[in-house]
């Protein structure tokens, strides 16, 4: 059933309409109503389909929830830096891992571009989702010079916030991918709107998970965000990247679940703290350097030195860079 909202502004009258005979508000309504029977529409259509997605979704959820704090971690790095190839940003995973843990770029790293792709990881690690204000999610707000013919940040994020909540008879995977394609339109976009509006339906899309804190999709490849075509070709195009991506992302826990349990039975010959600490950072970053373990275990530089070469040297890690500064390691399946 289709509640009533406020004016959406950013939403196409019905076909055959004559402005200049119709009320605004009652086309309004009829535009809202169309838009979402569009996508029920849409998701009738592909109900085998979206049940299976759903289905690989719940798996991913329950896995994460059986499992460490750091594989989510880990994979949202993946899926941000995933994300930012796909919108034009273009930020690695060894880029990511140096600002994220430690503050660091290079002299031709595009600042803003890390900061989104930052902001990316955090919004899909944890926190309050974009259903409790989308303006805080997006840490976006109106100036204090706005003009008055602007249309106040607030009132555009409201108005879609008010479709999201109308479109309730739609599953949450479908809803997520109404929203990501209305977002321009709705007036949210601006300089990395595409990574905001994929990072929101994301979170979305999990909403009724417990331990999937997003729905995994840059992980598939581009196809699942293209937007073009009617909505049950972009949902069938979103379905297909969705399952894609939440496979490779089982993919990534395998593997690393696999690591963990051969880099333990390796390194019970050691002792101290520092080997179960830099096994923990491993796993929890998918790339990592000497001066990040520093500062993630505590452990001196010497003795997460050590540790890495030794590592390294029992094929538990791999060298990836081949420079002298920065070095990164991986774990090694």
């Amino acid at each position: 059933m289709v509640k009533k909202m406020r004016h959406l502004w950013f939403l196409p009258g019905p076909m055959g309409e004559e402005p200049d005979y119709l009320a605004p508000v009652p086309r309004a309504q009829v535009a809202e109503t169309s838009v979402i029977n569009d996508w029920l529409a849409a998701q009738a259509s592909d109900a085998a389909r979206l049940a299976r997605v759903a289905g690989r979704l719940g798996s991913l959820d329950d896995r994460l929830r059986r499992g460490p704090e750091g594989w989510r971690h880990r994979l949202a790095q993946i899926e941000a830096a995933d994300l930012s190839w796909l919108v034009g940003d273009r930020v690695g995973l060894d880029r990511l891992a140096l600002w994220m843990s430690l503050r660091l770029s290079g002299a031709d790293d595009d600042m803003a571009a890390l900061a989104r792709v930052g902001w990316a990881v955090r919004r899909l690690t944890g926190g309050p989702g974009p259903q409790d204000s989308l303006g805080a999610f997006l840490d976006r707000r109106d100036p204090e010079n706005i003009t008055d013919d602007a249309e106040p940040f607030a009132g555009r994020a409201a108005g879609w916030s008010d479709l999201m909540q109308a479109a309730d008879d739609l599953h949450p995977i479908a809803r997520a991918c109404m929203g990501f394609h209305l977002w321009s339109s709705a007036g949210l976009g601006h300089q990395g709107d595409q990574m905001e509006a994929a990072v929101t339906a994301a979170r979305i899309a999990a909403s009724e998970g417990k331990g999937v804190v997003f729905a995994p999709l840059a992980m598939g490849g581009a196809g699942g965000i293209r937007a073009s075509g009617p909505p049950a070709m972009r949902l069938r195009r979103w379905l297909d990247g969705m399952e894609a991506a939440a496979l490779t992302a089982m993919r990534h826990l395998d593997d690393i679940e696999a690591w963990s349990a051969r880099s333990e039975t390796i390194m019970m010959s050691l002792s101290g703290k520092t080997p179960p600490a830099l096994r923990a950072v491993l796993t929890e970053w998918p790339l990592v350097s000497a001066p990040m373990a520093e500062k993630l275990t505590g452990a001196s530089r010497a003795a997460v030195q050590r540790n890495l070469t030794w590592m390294e040297q029992k094929g538990l890690i791999r060298e990836l860079t081949g420079q002298g500064r920065f070095r990164m390691w991986r774990a090694l399946n």
